[in-house]
């Protein structure tokens, strides 16, 4: 979910700086037979980039904290942990960048015009709140992996939710679990995202949860259980 509003989020901001740049330098449009500062409806067009950026970032937003609110009521879980120092650091240092690139982003568009300022705050949005995000539970230990009777959820940067409805093979690959349902779906989970003291107590509770007559565990899996 993250990789894929990270993207639309590039797209988005690309076509919002070419924008941009077509006003602010008056730049000729051939075949519209006008140039950039003649463009009629800049404002409402600015306007509307802008709520676009702000409900992708809100919509980022609202998932993430509802994710962290949800793997943190410990008691509807049968197994939680808190991320591995390791993912944390990797989840800082990535959402970090992500704030500041957009805030960068948001401000250069503001620079080049100051008919972007609405752009420039869906931009803005984005940036605070990943930081607010990332101190807030990086420092709060919120970021944490669950697992309940009914699915596995990870909660950091991204919001994932692997439901067991369907199951039909678990299998381990280095630091993967793979998890494979009918109609030849197939999701991954990294088991390096759980400290490693944890990662016995998580493979029991997993095994426990799982109707081992209706799923199969490879010979891999259990292995790399008991090697733990």
């Amino acid at each position: 979910m993250n990789k894929f509003i990270n993207v639309l989020l590039i797209f988005v901001g690309i076509l919002i700086l070419f924008y941009t740049i077509i006003v602010a330098f008056d730049a000729p449009i051939n075949f519209l037979r006008t140039s950039g500062s003649q463009l009629p409806y800049r404002t409402e067009t600015f306007m509307v980039m802008g709520l676009l950026l702000l409900v992708i970032n809100l919509r980022r937003s609202v998932r993430r904290w509802m994710g962290l609110r949800i793997v943190n009521q410990l008691e509807k879980f049968k197994w939680n942990a808190v991320m591995s120092t390791q993912r944390v650091n990797r989840v800082v240092l990535y959402t970090l960048m992500e704030a500041v690139v957009m805030g960068f982003f948001g401000i250069a568009l503001y620079v080049i015009s100051n008919e972007a300022w609405m752009p420039m705050i869906g931009l803005l949005f984005g940036s605070v709140d990943n930081i607010i995000f990332t101190i807030f539970g990086a420092s709060k230990q919120k970021f944490r992996v669950g697992l309940t009777s009914k699915a596995l959820v990870v909660a950091d940067r991204d919001v994932t939710v692997i439901y067991f409805t369907g199951l039909r093979k678990i299998s381990s690959q280095q630091q993967t679990l793979y998890f494979d349902f009918i109609k030849d779906l197939q999701l991954s989970f990294p088991t390096n995202c759980i400290k490693t003291d944890e990662q016995p107590a998580f493979f029991d509770a997993l095994k426990s949860t799982i109707d081992e007559k209706k799923v199969f565990f490879s010979s891999k899996l259990v292995a790399s259980n008991e090697d733990y």
